[in-house]
């Protein structure tokens, strides 16, 4: 009889093999992709699913839209409230008034590392919500009302 690798427990291997490669690498902070895992382990799609699985039950990863998987290392906190929220904490966190101008899209995408459209699309939800007032194209929006904490959560 002849021995064959056991298809069980693949999955934990693969994923004990990318956290030790997460352990020894401070700085990673994305994981490789399901084709690369594929590639480097020869294994299956599902199996490389499975250890992304295992390590997101560990606390090591958590999926980003898009497909993609993140580092999840100890004593990080990740903020994962909807972007509109975050955007409207910089009105009191920074003490804005009725009437002071609002950052702009470009600066807010890069300041919270998402996309311009991204962005614009949550100024519109608080400008809906009366939060902001729009100046129009090429114009600078202003803060219409500050937005109470308690009435967000």
């Amino acid at each position: 009889m002849s021995q064959q690798a056991s298809p069980r427990g693949t999955f934990l291997k693969v994923a004990d093999a990318v956290k030790a490669r997460i352990e020894a690498e401070p700085a990673m902070t994305e994981l490789p992709s399901a084709a690369d895992l594929m590639r480097d382990y020869k294994i299956s799609r599902g199996v490389a699913l499975r250890a992304f699985g295992a390590l997101q039950k560990d606390g090591v990863a958590e999926p980003v839209p898009g497909g993609r998987w993140r580092v999840v290392r100890g004593g990080e906190r990740t903020d994962r409230r909807p972007l509109e929220e975050r955007i409207a904490d910089i009105v009191t966190d920074e003490g804005l008034e009725v009437g002071a101008a609002f950052p702009s899209a470009s600066v807010l995408a890069e300041r919270f590392g998402v996309s311009r459209p991204t962005v614009t699309k949550a100024l519109d939800k608080l400008e809906t919500a009366g939060v902001l007032a729009s100046g129009g194209q090429g114009k600078v929006r202003t803060v219409r009302a500050v937005p109470n904490r308690e009435e967000r959560s």
